[in-house]
This record gives structure tokens, sequence and C-alpha cells, in this order.
């Protein structure tokens, strides 16, 4: 009976002190309601009127509802179990907390004089708290806050491919740089892992495409041509002591060949340095040629001292199953196909430059895959020059015959039509434009007037004017230069689809290997309309200056190519352009400088790399041992470093060519040359020693 009767008594008193705890909050919030004119919501509530009369309301109902919560929860535990003690006693803490925190947690302002208490929950508590709890509970907060932008800093600065995903998908790119961004992801994507000495055919590598499609390579006796597909990775590591199954170590684990295909007849050799890409057609342009005869004589108005070959064969093949299209012959003629330096590709247009007969071709490539002739500029600019020269001959032939003249009509004639009696058409034009500058700029109509009638001479019988008198310097200066310097150099290249950038110069500068110490000028013509829209010498500033701001232009990228478009220059990364000025301050004659950078130009078509490893304001390495260039450069025995810009100390990646303990003589000179995929990170190296078979490697993300 008396457990029974304590039982019921302890059951009692929990419920009546759990129902006057909730009474007394519930209580103690009405009046602070009716004392204080509360209104608000249930996150924050305004009090208007005293402060310190509502903030006693609030601790004196806050202390009675937590007392008697807790005595009822003790004797609801005795009775019901800890579980509702422990319940009820949270309760009755939270809700003193609670209240409590209406009382500390606020803005004390005046309001026209009188005191008001503002209780705003902003976020979680509030934006500006006074007192000690809301000062603790805010600078928690802005701790946590601090904390996680800390590690998401951290995080950012790890440059983890995880950590730029979740930066691409929070931040957005600034207008027209959302490629840049992306392009990125290539400093944590490297060419981090070498296989030496690959186990592969003993070909001649020349490139990839420049949409990564196809891995053009050649024959070592120059006849077939082979074409290689790249299969990607199939193995992968990740130590740096992994060994790979042998499998891994040969060259059709990564290439898988298409097809092989014979070019060059039996007299004649596939020009291993030449090689064109139509993207838009996946059409490949080779060239094969026979032997040079170095003292073939100048007949059929070829220029004389320069070279002659018997056949120079241009084939066009479709890549895709290496049907060879159309051909294009030029017979004893002589074109520089030495790195494509002699035709240049825009487009479905094709400039092919005749060195011999002082000829630019334009040819166009048809979907179909026919070569078809467009024009020809040289001693014709248009395409009725030769028709109305040819009648004018023969109108002054029979002149000649009607007056009785006793000349030799046959010899006459041959005269007129010998290519030494007109100047070119090209150089007509070239000497009008400049007679037209030099009578706009020139005061002195006596000097002017002599200047027409040496013009008159020069044009008329073709004679230098150092057969005639000498004019003064400075005004006869161009036209005593371009009397001996009146050759296309065999360099030309598109600006657009109606101008091209010529060089004139020296024969001797056109067929040396190394013209950069002959003089030359640079000319720009309009197909169209047939003029020189401009003229400058290899060492004008103003030249040099278009050069260094926009260098892009001079690139004149095929717009259907979007993987050439992102190649670093000088006018549109900074890093290059740093450099190219750190050399411009080191250089010891302006002139001199001026005339080195200008030698690149015309620039050589499709003769850089569009890998993202060439990029400068991703990567810094040593353009003396490898560039984005197509060209040879010599070897070492110590890798090349690739080091990120944003993180000058970090090395990404390093490029080791040749065998992986060296070469045992260091005196034997090496050459290596790198053909890195356009957007993979795959990449190979061929070391070429002198009388020893090459070192193929191959670099790739393992």
């Amino acid at each position: 009976m008396e457990n029974n009767a304590f039982f019921i008594s302890s059951l009692v008193i929990g419920r009546l002190a759990v129902s006057l705890a909730a009474s007394e909050i519930l209580l103690g919030k009405m009046l602070v309601m009716s004392s204080g004119n509360v209104k608000g919501f249930m996150c924050g509530w305004e009090v208007e009127g005293s402060s310190t009369t509502a903030g006693l309301v609030v601790i004196w109902w806050g202390l009675r509802g937590a007392t008697v919560g807790i005595v009822g929860g003790l004797a609801l535990g005795r009775v019901g179990g800890s579980e509702w003690g422990e319940v009820v006693v949270g309760s009755a803490v939270a809700g003193s907390v609670y209240w409590f925190s209406l009382c500390f947690v606020g803005d004390v302002t005046k309001v026209n004089g009188k005191s008001s208490q503002r209780c705003r929950n902003k976020k979680l508590v509030g934006e500006r708290i006074e007192g000690m709890m809301g000062k603790m509970m805010v600078g928690g907060e802005e701790n946590l806050q601090k904390q996680k932008q800390q590690k998401c800093a951290d995080m950012l600065r790890n440059n983890n491919v995880v950590a730029r995903i979740f930066q691409r998908q929070i931040q957005t790119p600034p207008p027209g740089t959302s490629v840049h961004c992306a392009r990125r992801f290539y400093e944590n994507l490297v060419p981090s892992f070498t296989i030496y000495d690959v186990e592969c055919p003993d070909h001649s590598f020349r490139k990839f495409t420049d949409d990564g499609q196809y891995l053009i390579s050649f024959s070592r006796n120059h006849q077939d041509l082979i074409v290689y597909r790249p299969t990607w990775l199939s193995y992968s590591y990740k130590q740096e002591d992994c060994h790979l199954p042998s499998r891994a170590k040969r060259f059709d684990s990564f290439f898988t060949q298409l097809y092989c295909v014979p070019l060059a007849s039996s007299n004649e050799v596939i020009c291993k340095d030449f090689f064109l890409y139509v993207i838009t057609n996946q059409f490949g342009l080779f060239a094969t040629s026979t032997a040079q005869i170095h003292d073939a004589p100048a007949i059929g108005g070829a220029i004389q001292g320069v070279p002659s070959i018997e056949r120079i064969t241009f084939h066009l093949l479709r890549l895709e199953d290496g049907v060879i299209l159309d051909e294009k012959v030029f017979r004893n003629d002589f074109i520089n196909l030495a790195h494509n330096m002699g035709v240049f590709l825009y487009d479905d247009l094709l400039a092919v430059v005749s060195l011999r007969y002082q000829t630019i071709y334009i040819l166009q490539i048809r979907e179909s895959g026919n070569l078809v002739d467009v024009r020809a500029i040289g001693a014709f600019c248009r395409e009725d020059d030769e028709l109305f020269l040819n009648s004018n001959m023969a109108d002054k032939s029979k002149l000649h015959q009607s007056s009785g003249n006793h000349v030799n009509n046959g010899v006459h004639s041959n005269q007129l039509n010998s290519d030494n009696s007109f100047l070119s058409g090209i150089k007509q034009r070239l000497l009008s434009f400049i007679f037209q500058g030099i009578w706009s700029e020139e005061t002195d109509k006596f000097q002017v007037g002599y200047l027409a009638f040496q013009f008159h001479v020069l044009i008329s019988n073709s004679i230098t004017l150092s057969e005639g008198p000498v004019l003064e310097e400075e005004i006869l200066f161009p036209f005593s230069r371009l009397c001996r310097l009146d050759y296309l150099e065999g360099e030309v290249q598109f600006l657009d689809r109606h101008h091209l950038l010529i060089k004139f110069g020296s024969v001797d500068g056109g067929v040396s290997r190394s013209a950069d110490h002959h003089a030359s000028f640079f000319a720009v013509y309009n197909m169209e309309t047939t003029e020189i829209v401009a003229f400058y010498q290899n060492s004008a500033d103003e030249l040099y200056l278009l050069f260094e701001q926009f260098c892009d232009h001079f690139y004149a990228m095929s717009r259907n190519s979007s993987y050439m478009n992102f190649i670093s220059s000088h006018s549109n990364n900074i890093h290059a352009l740093e450099q190219l000025r750190s050399i411009k301050y080191k250089a010891s004659s302006l002139s001199q400088f001026v005339k080195k950078m200008l030698t690149s130009l015309p620039f050589s078509c499709q003769s850089l790399s569009p890998s993202p490893y060439f990029d400068q304001s991703l990567f810094r390495y040593d353009e003396k041992l490898i560039s984005a260039a197509d060209r040879h450069r010599p070897s070492t025995d110590h890798p090349i470093k690739f080091i990120s810009r944003r993180q000058p100390h970090t090395l990404k990646f390093k490029i080791k060519p040749g065998p992986e303990a060296g070469s045992l003589d260091g005196r034997t000179k090496k050459v290596s040359s790198f053909l890195f995929h356009p957007f993979l990170p795959l990449a190979l190296s061929i070391q070429q020693t002198l009388f020893l078979q090459p070192s193929v490697n191959i670099h790739f993300r393992g």
C-alpha cells in the first residue's frame, strides 16, 4: 500500500510540475507581451517600452519555469523511467535558455528619446548581439564561417581535379575565357610517365594531324606513307617504380596502323619535311620530288643561279582510307618544301611559290578532292595580261614588216617576248607603289620629274639604275635596291582570302638555308585588285610593331581549326611578350634585333604544335631545348622540366629524350624532335644520333 501510494503521489506531483512549468513559461510570455507590447514573429521579438521591465519579467518567469520543470522531470523519472525525466528536464532548460536569450540578445538603442529593446534573429541568432551570450554565439558562427571558407580555399589551392571541378561548378568564368579556364585542367593531366626505347617500326615520324586523329610517318627509304591512329592508353600505374607488362612497351599498344600507301616512284622520294592537313575534309597534302640539279641552265625564263628539280609532284590523299584523289606536277622547277616554307594553305586555298620562275600559283582544293588552278601571279597579274601583250606584239611585228624594216623579225620578236624585255607584272606593281609614295611626298618638282623619267626608262628597258645617272640616294634608294633584289625568296603566306604577304630578296637569300644576312623586303599584295597595299623593308620599325602587337594575324589560321587558335604568341600571352621584350632590351642594336625578329616572316604554314603543354600561360620550359615550333632541337642527357606558371616552384612533369641512362659518348652530337598530341597527354620524343638508330620514347599520363 505504501509503495502504491508513493507511486501515485509521485505521478501526480510530476504531472502537476510539468503542467506548472508549461503554465509558468506561457504566463511569462503573456506578461512580456502585455507589459512590453510585443510584436514580431517566431524567430525574433521586437519589444517596445522599458527594457529593464521586460528583462526582469523574462528572468523571473524563466527561473520559475526551469525550476518547476526540473522538479517535475525528477518526479517523472522516479515513476516512468529516466527517459521521461530527461525529456522534461531538457525541455525546461531549453525553455529557460530561450527566455534568457530574449533578455541578453539584442541591440539597445534610443528611439525618440525612449529606450527600446530589439531582439532580432538574423541568420541563426543575430547579426549584432550585446551581452556575453550573444557575443559568444556570433563569434562562434563567424569562426565557423571562416573555417569553412579556409577549407574551401585550401581545397582550391590544391589544384587537384576534384577541386577544379568544384570550382567550375560554383564559379562562372569571365566572358570569352571559358576555354582558357577549361585548359587549366591540363595542369593536372600531364604526361607523367615515360617508356624508354619503345619497340617501334623503323619509320620517320612526321607529326600528329591538327585534330589528333592521325599520326603521319614515312618509310626510311622515303617511298611509302604509313598512317597510324592513336588508340589512347591501355595501361596505368600508381608508383614511379611500377613495372608495366612487356606489351605496354610496344609501339602498337598506343597506335594502330591504318594503311601503307606507296607515294614516290622509282626516281622520286617523299619530302619528309612537308605535310599539310585540310581539317575540314581530312585531306592530306604530300610532296615527292626528284634530285636537285644545281648547275641547271636558265632557260625558258628561269632565274640564273636557282637549282632545278626535274619533277615535283603534290599528292592529295583522303586520310580516312588512303585513297589518292589528285596530283599536281611541276616540271623543271624549284619549290622550297622544307618545313612547308614554299607552300601555304588557308582554308581551301593553296599558294605555291616557284622560285625558279618567280611565280606564285594559287590553287583551290575542292570538296571532291580536286586541285584546281585559280591564278598565277608573277610575269602577269591578271588573267588577260598575256593575251593583251601578245596582241600588241603581233601589231608591232606587222608594223615593222610593212615599213620595210630590215631587222631580223624572228630575232626581234624573240627579244620582245623574252622575259628580260619587260619587268614582271608583280615587280611593276611594286615599283609603281613606291614611285607613287615618293611622288606624293617629294616637294622638289625637278627631282620628281627626273625620277619619273628614270622610272619610265627602268620599266621600259629593264635596265638597272647603276647603268644610268645616279640620283640622290634618299630618293632612289628603293629603286636601286629593288633592281638588285627583285626576286621572290620562295616564301609567301595568306593574310586572308584576298591578301598575300610576299617576301622579296636576292637569289642567295631564297636558296640558302640561312637568309638572315641578306637584305629583303615585304609587300602586301591584293589578289583581287592586283595592287600592292603596303611595302616594308626588313628593318622597318612600323612592321615590327605590327608583328609585336598583332602576331596572331600573321598566323592566318583556318577558321575550322579550333585547336590552332590557342597557340601562344607575344600578342596573346603576357609571358611570351615579357620574354620578347627582355630579348629586345638585351640586344646591342635595335635595327639588328628588328631584322632578326622579322626573318620569321612570312610564317611557315602549320609549323606550330597546338598542344596545351606549350601554352605559356600554363607551363614554363626551356625553349632552347623544346618549343611548339616544328624544328629539331639539340638534345641533352638531362630531362626537360615543365614548371607550373601559377605555382612557380612546382614541377608538373619532365620529358627526357633518348635512353633512360643517357648516352655513353657525351661528345656525339644529338638532336631531338618532339611530337605532341593536340589535346591528349601523349607525346613522342625521337632522339637522332649520327650513325645510330633513333631512340623513340613515349610519354603518357600514368
